[in-house]
């Protein structure tokens, strides 16, 4: 497809981002889905696994997967919940801690970057347009048949 679409834009820019993102995780020998997740777990609290997925869009065999290997490698335990016992909250360890604090910077080098070489005005209707985008999405109405 010769032609720039939305679709396009979006993706080829999400995939730059991803790609910026698993080689800073890969200098601590992480990776970017790694870090997504250790951003999204409550650092004090610890989060139910079964909130992650929706929390992140993943769906559950990938989520499942990674949070295995992050068990493993000494970022995460998981507890019985004790405000409901069906439930397993996965919490930070120590090094899930510290490793979370490396993703957290590794986001907010990104976006200070980007703050300093965008204009605000750009950014704020940057912002528009992709709260639009997903107003659009949520709808649901575009692929429906009459």
């Amino acid at each position: 497809m010769k032609e720039l679409t939305i679709d396009y834009l979006l993706r080829s820019t999400w995939m730059g981002i991803a790609k910026l993102y698993n080689e800073e995780a890969g200098k601590k020998g992480s990776t970017m889905a790694t870090g997504f997740i250790l951003l999204n777990i409550d650092p004090e609290n610890g989060t139910p696994s079964t909130s992650l997925g929706p929390k992140m869009g993943m769906e559950a065999t990938s989520l499942s997967r990674t949070l295995k290997t992050m068990e493993e490698k000494g970022l995460i335990t998981r507890k019985k919940n004790p405000n409901d016992g069906r439930s397993v909250l996965i919490c930070l360890t120590p090094f899930g801690h510290e490793m979370r604090d490396f993703s957290k910077g590794v986001v907010f080098k990104f976006d200070n970057a980007v703050k300093e070489n965008i204009p605000k005005a750009k950014l704020d209707i940057f912002a528009d347009v992709l709260y639009s985008i997903n107003d659009i999405i949520s709808n649901k109405n575009i692929y429906k048949t009459k």
